[in-house]
């Protein structure tokens, strides 16, 4: 019953009046405002999917697949008005993380032949609630909501896709749909590498030194705005073409880092309380030596081996050398320094948006999108993020913004009217 809405909602765009939802013979349920046509029902939809994992040849536009359904009382049904793309993506793409994110989606594939394709991709996602479960309190139809979508969820370079409502938070009014897809997938990795790994939130922030590496990127540009809205003064690291726009965002201090004397740079500067490293490799080794000593500093990376790891060595033997790797530096950076070396990844959470949502309609924090294509170019829209050097993010158009939602709606009140 759940997802006959969002069939009715099909069947209306499609027929454009409440006279053919009437001759479809739709019945109204009052408590829901749910329409049921089971004769005429859409089970299809369009998607760029992938069947196996490679590079960008492997992207595959299809308009059969099946339209997700709800399934428990808590999950709501989007309508996907616009989705961006992150370096998740591309990694996904070439099979990046396949060995837990493929035991989270089925337990037993460990010990099955476990097919988890065809896989769409797409971690973030503007739209509007189609659908919801008998539990769902904090939503409704009609709806404008922004979300990130799990690594092991079905993605959002599809025309619907299905959530629970705790991964979804309602959209900022002052954002277009292509401004909103551009922010839930780095505010909640920001999120959990400042606050739950890095320890940072509003009322701690306004005497912290933080410094970012790699900062002109999506969790760069977004984090700068994030600690300057909570007072941190915020160092950052880019190219030089880059300055303009991290300054523009808040940076207090930029180090451009294909200088030859960078490291020495940061060294002359006061040190840091936290450290957000975007890059990886070879920082960690001087970054260390930032932080100040004994007083609770922290590195944390979203650069880890765990799921490199899971993939080239296996599930247990991959776990445990990721475990056994960070153990060692986390102990021999607290016993040398008093700092502390942690890991952050990416965790969807619909309730940590309703806030940031408050700071971007506070004007506190901006979208930065730096390009968006048409839905029929998402090969194209990879291409440019896998050229790198990102100046903020790549969004594409998966709908064009209308008032068609709103009109079915309109419709389907007129239709249970008729009814009564």
């Amino acid at each position: 019953m759940a997802s006959t809405r969002l069939l009715c909602f099909i069947n209306a765009k499609a027929a454009g009046s409440t006279k053919t939802l009437a001759r479809a013979g739709c019945s109204v349920c009052s408590r829901r405002n749910v329409c049921s046509s089971p004769s005429r029902l859409q089970s299809c939809m369009p998607a760029w999917v992938i069947d196996q994992y490679g590079t960008n040849g492997v992207l595959r536009y299809t308009d059969e697949i099946t339209i997700p359904t709800i399934n428990f009382a808590s999950e709501v049904m989007i309508k996907v008005s616009a989705a961006s793309l992150n370096p998740l993506d591309l990694s996904m793409r070439g099979g990046y993380g396949s060995t837990l994110l493929n035991l989270r989606r089925d337990p037993l594939s460990l010990v099955s032949n476990y097919n988890e394709f065809p896989l769409i991709l797409g971690r973030d996602l503007s739209g509007v609630v189609v659908d919801c479960g008998s539990g769902v309190t904090h939503f409704a139809p009609g709806d404008e909501v922004w979300a990130a979508i799990p690594p092991w969820k079905q993605g959002s370079l599809a025309e619907f896709v299905t959530l629970t409502e705790y991964e979804v938070s309602h959209k900022p009014k002052s954002l277009s749909h292509i401004e909103a897809a551009s922010i839930p997938y780095i505010a909640n990795t920001a999120l959990s590498a400042l606050v739950n790994a890095g320890g940072l939130c509003r009322e701690s922030s306004s005497d912290k030194r933080v410094l970012i590496t790699g900062a002109s990127g999506g969790v760069g540009t977004f984090s700068i705005q994030l600690l300057k809205a909570w007072g941190a003064h915020v160092t950052v690291t880019c190219s030089q073409n880059a300055e303009g726009l991290v300054r523009g965002l808040g940076a207090d201090e930029v180090v451009d880092y294909t200088a030859g004397d960078a490291f020495e740079q940061l060294e002359m500067m006061e040190k840091f309380d936290v450290i957000l490293d975007n890059v990886g490799g070879d920082i960690e080794q001087w970054a260390m030596g930032l932080l100040k000593p004994w007083s609770g500093a922290k590195y944390v990376t979203l650069v880890s081996p765990l799921l490199l790891n899971t993939d080239s060595m296996g599930l247990l033997d991959g776990t445990f050398h990721a475990g056994f790797t960070l153990h060692n530096k986390a102990i021999q950076n607290i016993i040398s320094n008093g700092v502390f070396y942690r890991w952050a990844f990416y965790a969807p959470d619909g309730v940590a948006l309703d806030e940031i949502s408050k700071l971007v309609d506070a004007g506190k924090i901006l979208p930065v999108v730096e390009a968006h294509f048409p839905f029929s170019q998402v090969p194209q829209a990879f291409q440019k993020l896998e050229h790198g050097h990102a100046r903020g993010k790549t969004v594409v158009r998966v709908a064009e913004e209308d008032d068609s939602w709103t009109e079915t709606v309109e419709s389907e009140q007129d239709v249970q009217k008729t009814g009564q």
